[in-house]
């Protein structure tokens, strides 16, 4: 079956439902969504036969379908380098990008960057018919996907980006996030927010990551160690995973599998300015325990929403320079946005691992949650 949603009827469970303390303070919805005009959809794939699907596309605007190609200062940041953004040089050479974001499975990259081209020519024929490097992030789902059957076709990420909207989003087995692991229990979509407030103005920072890394004795929730005494099974770091595909030769290194981050905020900033914003979700990270695997591609991306239409590449006449003029947050007082990068980045961790459910995936192969009972018995809930 295949699946187009971004938002759920009902409030799901999330980790401070069950007791893990939280600093800071969360928008609305505590989602990357709380960032005025930004919009996420997924496209959720779950087949049975031969190839066994469990992958999907995560799908993001920036500034919502009503401004799909305009510019962003942004700014990226990898913690290792073991994984794929597309249209990262431009963003390295420019400070910017004016492309929707999409996130799904290691192979299908391709699949997912030819759909963006082909929402961007429907939705912004102008913008499409000059050029266009869309954003496509991945991390790796096969261990529960067939991860070689392209079971990601270019239609789904027109639908995933169809489906886009702002409001609650879905956590967990969703998206692009569908098949992924995370500290060896089951990963997948998280999101988080935290409002930054000065006097009488107000800003929102929001995270949303695709999650499927780390080692399941790594695992820290509020400082408290809960992956190594889970009573999960752990079928991805142990014999049973490696006994089953002896016949392929893959295996699992306990740690590896990547995780890409995005971070938003509606805050004026500088193209350096959101690079520093990135660097701070390695803190977040490193806050629930990883130690950043060789074999996991942990990239973060940066962007801000404000300075609409100020930083478009234009051209000038012959012989004529173009002066722009934008506003940015002043270096010293970065301090609070730093802050709140960091403690969103760890929260939207704990609700990937909170939200996801166990999964069968090809070839028998299960990836178990981590159990709800387990943090409230470590929080006194």
């Amino acid at each position: 079956m295949t699946d187009s949603l971004s938002t759920l009827g009902t409030a799901p469970t999330r980790a401070r439902d069950l007791g893990i303390p939280f600093e800071g303070e969360p928008g609305p919805w505590n989602a990357i969504t709380d960032v005025p005009g930004l919009e996420v959809g997924y496209v959720t794939i779950l087949e049975d036969g031969p190839a066994v699907a469990r992958t999907g596309v995560t799908a993001i605007l920036p500034r919502g379908r009503r401004a799909p190609a305009s510019a962003c200062a942004a700014g990226i940041e990898s913690l290792n380098g073991n994984g794929e953004l597309t249209g990262r040089s431009w963003i390295e050479e420019a400070g910017q990008f004016q492309m929707p974001i999409a996130i799904t499975n290691s192979h299908a990259v391709g699949a997912v960057h030819r759909g963006v081209d082909a929402w961007m020519a429907e939705h912004d024929p102008l913008s499409a018919a000059q050029w266009m490097l869309p954003v496509v992030g991945e991390t790796w789902d096969g261990y529960l996907n067939s991860i070689n059957a392209d079971s990601v076709r270019p239609e789904h990420a027109v639908a995933a980006f169809d489906a886009a909207t702002s409001g609650p989003l879905a956590e967990g087995n969703v998206g692009g996030g569908t098949g992924m692991n995370c500290y060896g229990f089951k990963g997948g979509t998280g999101t988080a927010s935290r409002v930054v407030r000065s006097d009488d103005q107000a800003w929102t920072v929001g995270v949303l990551m695709q999650a499927n890394f780390g080692s399941r004795k790594e695992l820290s929730v509020a400082g408290k160690q809960l992956g190594p005494d889970s009573e999960a099974p752990n079928t991805m770091e142990t014999g049973d995973w490696f006994e089953r595909d002896t016949r392929t030769g893959a295996h699992a290194v306990p740690g590896a599998g990547s995780i890409i981050v995005i971070v938003a905020t509606d805050a004026p900033m500088l193209p350096d300015q959101c690079r520093a914003l990135a660097r701070r979700v390695t803190l977040g990270l490193a806050r629930t325990g990883t130690t950043g695997s060789h074999f996991s591609g942990d990239i973060f991306l940066a962007f801000s929403t404000a300075n609409e239409g100020r930083l478009m590449s234009r051209m000038g006449n012959e012989g004529e320079v173009q002066v722009e003029q934008i506003e940015h947050v002043s270096w010293g007082s970065m301090d609070p946005f730093y802050a709140a990068v960091v403690e969103a980045t760890e929260e939207a961790v704990l609700n990937v691992l909170v939200a996801a459910k166990d999964m069968e995936g090809r070839d028998g192969h299960v990836s178990y949650a981590l159990p709800h009972e387990e943090i409230r018995a470590a929080f006194g809930r």
